[in-house]
């Protein structure tokens, strides 16, 4: 029943589920600080956050924390519904290559998961709801996704550094 330490991390259930409050409740809070760019909101803030959440909490409660911030961003009126295609999988990639890696540079995958795999899945799901039809869709959604993705992952990859440095997290 009880995770060894030394396999989930070092963190218990427990204390990745407070994390994950934590980084989802940053996300929303920090949601308010949007970047307007041409018609989207870019918010590379929930990008850094997912960049850290996946280094430090791996990669599917990381998704998890994505997913709870982007509904609550959502329900509460400071995000869109590309929010749920894009976030999760940015932060389940890093996730995934930290797994792999080991190592802080992880972070810099965020793109991977928000670019590649959510503004597809975005362009296919929603998309054709807004006119944008499925090339055009996938090009603008590609890059604005780009644009507050690649930002916000050199931000949590920073942040990551800063925190090590500063011994706030293993």
């Amino acid at each position: 029943m009880a995770r060894s330490a030394a396999r989930d991390g070092g963190y218990t259930s427990t204390r990745k589920l407070a994390l994950a409050g934590l980084f989802a409740a940053l996300g929303v809070l920090l949601s308010l600080f949007a970047i307007p760019v041409g018609g989207a909101r870019v918010l590379p803030f929930q990008h850094a956050i997912n960049a850290v959440a996946g280094v430090v909490l791996g990669p599917w409660w990381a998704a998890g924390a994505a997913l709870v911030a982007a509904t609550l961003r959502f329900s509460l009126g400071t995000g869109s519904l590309f929010a749920f295609p894009g976030s999760p999988f940015g932060a389940l990639v890093v996730g995934l290559v930290y797994v792999y890696l080991k190592r802080d540079e992880a972070a810099l995958s965020e793109p991977l998961g928000t670019v590649l795999i959510g503004a597809p899945l975005g362009a296919l799901l929603i998309s054709p709801f807004l006119d944008l039809g499925a090339a055009g869709g996938v090009g603008v959604l590609m890059v604005s996704f780009a644009l507050s993705s690649i930002p916000g992952a050199i931000l949590g990859y920073l942040l990551l550094k800063a925190l090590r440095r500063a011994g706030a997290i293993r």
